[in-house]
């Protein structure tokens, strides 16, 4: 089963084609480019670029996977508008992971581990996770000095992700290097039993965690004096 995985949820876009069967998933193409103001400009090319890469049509599709964040208002919401669209269109299910999903869950290795990227004003969007890779804590939004304190309380001892090397000085934990954006096949991986199940499509409801930066005004100046 050919399935597009897409990411908007950080700095990094990422479109990729993994090839889901009952022995597991393989990796076939990935485009990701860094750019914290090109969401937009940047997915629909990379998701052709993928199809061509692998000789594939959209139709060739059976599901579309996508990381629904924690991640800013504008460039999450391309991410999702574009799988929720491509699934309506081509007639196949949507499914939704959480994006620090992508960091934190490949990044345990017997040991509970802090994934935090980027949320902007000084915070973080972070989550936990214990030894074999399941969440424990979080989706959350906070700033790095109380993500410092709640990882102590939950005996964290490294941490991953471009938020977390951002604010290693506040976090005070050993980092991993990698992954430091949400990685695609992992995120195929978290969703690739409801995949093999043909479960019905869900909804891609995004972890927006607090409001957006621009919001409608509630009063109107006065022009006359």
């Amino acid at each position: 089963m050919l399935v597009l995985v897409v990411d908007s949820s950080t700095p990094a876009v990422t479109a990729a084609l993994v090839e889901v069967s009952a022995d597991g998933v393989t990796p076939r193409a990935q485009r990701c480019t860094v750019d914290a103001r090109a969401h937009g400009e940047l997915l629909a090319p990379q998701v052709d670029a993928v199809l061509a890469d692998v000789d594939a049509r959209p139709r060739d599709l059976t599901a579309i996977v996508a990381g629904l964040g924690p991640g800013p208002f504008t460039g999450l919401r391309v991410g999702l508008v574009t799988a929720a669209t491509m699934g309506q269109v081509l007639g196949i299910p949507t499914y939704g992971v959480c994006s620090l999903d992508g960091i934190g869950h490949p990044a345990a290795a017997g040991e509970p581990v802090l994934a935090a990227s980027d949320a902007r004003r000084r915070e973080v969007y972070w989550a936990v996770y214990d030894g074999a890779g399941q969440r424990i804590a979080g989706p959350d939004v906070a700033a790095p000095a109380v993500v410092a304190e709640r990882a102590r309380d939950l005996a964290v001892t490294v941490a991953v992700g471009d938020g977390a090397h951002r604010y290693a000085d506040v976090l005070g934990l050993p980092l991993r290097a990698e992954p430091r954006y949400p990685d695609p096949t992992v995120l195929a991986v978290l969703a690739a039993e409801r995949i093999r199940a043909g479960a019905p499509g869900e909804p891609l409801t995004p972890l927006y965690l607090r409001r957006p930066d621009a919001v409608a005004a509630t009063g109107h100046k006065p022009v006359l004096p």
